[in-house]
């Protein structure tokens, strides 16, 4: 069943590898014509090759969603491309997992560069096409660890992935009437994500994934989200393996 997805036209960042790639493959076999962004243009590649040889439609689009004017570019070609855009997913993210106290301030830039600039990007580009169209969802990718503080070691982490889960919210309450935005949170999940950790922390993070769901079971999530009428708008969405305790 595709009702409420067929034929929309989705925008995924960080859709050439894991959660992004296999959210693009599941909602293109739902019918959802497909753009797909990321600074990989080979992995794009492969994962538009894929969607086209199983009867889909996307594109690829190279992009590095801490800057802001490539973003807005990226955003105003799909338009340009595919005539609309319907369905924006601010999906691209780092997890470099380290202690405070080693203060590795390049790693907290890059994650406030990425995991909030990154989705607030997106939302400034999108939500002006949005409103004329008078319709549209924006969907946020934050975390478990935006619902709980992952101490000790992803405290920066958690604050961006909290600042992601309040944005969400708030762009709720001042545009919700006609665009919809939902929030993802997700425990554990299996993509390159947890290769973010350069740290001693890094055998530990991947040790701890051994539990991790996979990347489907988040993109059939974001598919129920935007299957719904709409008048119907789904705020927030937590999964995790059911082994995962935070």
């Amino acid at each position: 069943m595709s009702e409420g997805i067929e034929g929309k036209i989705v925008l995924i960042t960080g859709g050439g590898v894991g959660l992004g790639a296999e959210t693009a493959r599941h909602l293109a076999a739902r019918g959802a014509r497909i753009a797909v962004a990321a600074r990989r243009k080979d992995k794009l590649d492969a994962v538009v090759a894929e969607i086209t040889k199983a009867g889909g439609e996307a594109r690829a689009y190279p992009l590095d969603v801490t800057d802001k004017h490539q973003v807005k570019a990226v955003v105003d070609a799909v338009v340009a491309d595919f005539g609309r855009l319907d369905v924006i997913v601010n999906n691209a993210g780092l997890m470099p997992i380290r202690p405070m106290i080693e203060v590795n301030t390049d790693e907290w830039d890059a994650m406030i560069d990425v995991n909030l600039k990154g989705v607030l990007y997106g939302i400034a580009a999108a939500l002006p096409i949005f409103v004329a169209q008078d319709g549209g969802h924006i969907i946020n990718i934050s975390s478990v660890a935006g619902t709980k503080v992952f101490a000790p070691g992803g405290t920066v982490y958690s604050g961006t992935k909290f600042a992601v889960r309040a944005i969400s919210e708030g762009l709720r309450q001042e545009i919700g009437e006609k665009i919809r935005v939902t929030s993802i949170e997700p425990g554990a999940v299996d993509s390159d994500l947890k290769y973010s950790t350069t740290s001693r922390a890094r055998e530990r993070v991947i040790d701890f994934y051994k539990i991790a769901i996979p990347a489907a079971s988040v993109a059939r999530a974001i598919a129920f989200a935007i299957e719904q009428p709409a008048d119907v708008d789904i705020n927030e969405i937590v999964l995790r393996p059911t082994a995962q305790e935070f």
